[in-house]
């Protein structure tokens, strides 16, 4: 019923990952919208959006959704704004997620803080060579979701519930302001029928 008309070919879908037909700015506005907008409490939806945005810390790509979806159901935080918050994990920004988990993971075991990747870096040389890059952007990449959990839960617990807080408000003044004109009105048509 909501969907196209013409349905977007494979090629501007990746288009779109990469650089928004809208822009950044207003998909992001967006995405904002859409999670305060989710049902649940403020709690729940904090929780499930900063799963997802803590998971796009590890170097697991094919799996952030599962794992967003498997540690919102843990804290009990809401599904649907875990895979929202897999967001913060996208192809801009995790050129710098991989060089940050990389490189804090090498200190946190001991090796240098700051090395080069290998020449010929790939997903064969990655698989085939776990020790030397996955297995550092794992270390590297756990205690910062976990300070990603932090930063992201009290930002959006807060706005979320200041939205929903200012929506029950609204929602509440148009209830008596129905109910005033309800009243003015039985009050005139009382009058009419008593003259």
């Amino acid at each position: 019923m909501f969907g196209r008309r013409v349905p977007l070919s494979w090629r501007r879908r990746l288009a779109e990952l990469v650089w928004p037909r809208m822009g950044w700015r207003r998909t992001t506005a967006y995405l904002a919208h859409r999670v305060r907008r989710l049902p649940g409490t403020p709690y729940r939806i904090a929780a499930g959006f900063a799963c997802g945005a803590a998971i796009s810390f590890t170097p697991f790509i094919g799996f952030h959704f599962i794992g967003a979806a498997l540690l919102a159901l843990l804290v009990r935080g809401s599904v649907v704004a875990s895979a929202i918050g897999t967001v913060v994990g996208n192809p801009w920004t995790f050129p710098f997620i991989w060089a940050w988990t990389y490189t804090f993971g090498n200190w946190l075991l001991g090796g240098p803080a700051i090395t080069t990747l290998p020449d010929g870096l790939s997903f064969d040389y990655i698989f085939n060579h776990p020790m030397e890059v996955l297995w550092p952007m794992t270390v590297g990449g756990i205690p910062t979701a976990v300070v990603a959990w932090f930063a992201f839960f009290w930002p959006i617990r807060a706005a979320v519930a200041e939205y929903q807080l200012l929506r029950h408000q609204r929602i509440f003044s148009r209830m008596r302001t129905r109910q005033r004109r309800l009243a003015a009105k039985r009050i005139s048509d009382g009058k009419m029928e008593g003259s």
